[in-house]
């Protein structure tokens, strides 16, 4: 063996016998890390099969005969139940944490805004979260409806905007058009009519498209 391995060798020797020692003088705590692990581990698991999905069935069922109501333009059903079935309110207050107490912020959101009840619609649409892009654009569209029914167009303005930066070809160019008429009604002609053309240019299929062309005439003869 030659002199630069016995060095290397009894490097790792020692370093074995450095982890041996450290195992030998620490195995209570390691053993209470690992049981701690897996404590919680099989707590997650115990609380999504004995808690999180039985809370989950249960809000579904609610939200259904809600959802219902809310198809059949039953809004105040929709939004407080009819004594039989939970609410869209009740529904958020109870089941949080579950997927149909979120989505339930956007259907009350969506409620308040057939009522003409525009703060509150906003109040709800804000706390609904989904990584669904339909959902959420729509939920971000909605909110910029309310802000222009209260005169607020640069909120609304903005809530567009952001709505068209997750939105997908089929829903763009009916954000688009509101854009434009938010524009307008800000009195920014230029930009309501670069908003028009886009519809015009890059989704010239879309039903927005189809009357587009009398928005931007009346805009260029101004």
């Amino acid at each position: 063996m030659s002199t630069e391995q016995k060095p290397k060798n009894l490097a790792v020797g020692e370093a074995i016998s450095k982890s041996e020692q450290f195992i030998e003088k620490n195995q209570k705590i390691i053993l209470i890390v690992i049981v701690a692990i897996l404590v919680l581990i099989g707590g997650f698991f115990g609380y999504m099969k004995l808690i999180a999905e039985p809370r989950q069935e249960a809000a579904s069922t609610e939200m259904f005969a809600a959802e219902q109501f809310f198809k059949n333009d039953e809004m105040d059903k929709a939004l407080n139940g009819e004594g039989k079935h939970l609410g869209f309110l009740a529904i958020i207050d109870k089941y949080p944490h579950t997927k149909s107490g979120k989505l339930a912020n956007f259907y009350a959101g969506s409620a308040y805004l057939s009522k003409g009840e525009f703060q509150k619609a906003i109040d709800y649409l804000e706390d609904f979260k989904s990584k669904d892009v339909f959902l959420s654009s729509g939920a971000k569209a909605m909110i910029g409806d309310c802000y222009l029914e209260l005169n607020k167009i640069d909120d609304a303005i903005k809530n567009y905007e952001k709505a068209i930066a997750t939105s997908n070809e089929m829903t763009t160019p009916f954000v688009l058009f509101k854009l434009g008429v938010a524009y307008e009604m800000k009195k920014d002609n230029k930009k309501a009519l670069e908003t028009y053309k886009k519809i015009k240019s890059d989704f010239p299929s879309s039903m927005e498209a189809r009357e587009i062309d009398k928005y931007i005439s009346r805009l260029e003869n101004l």
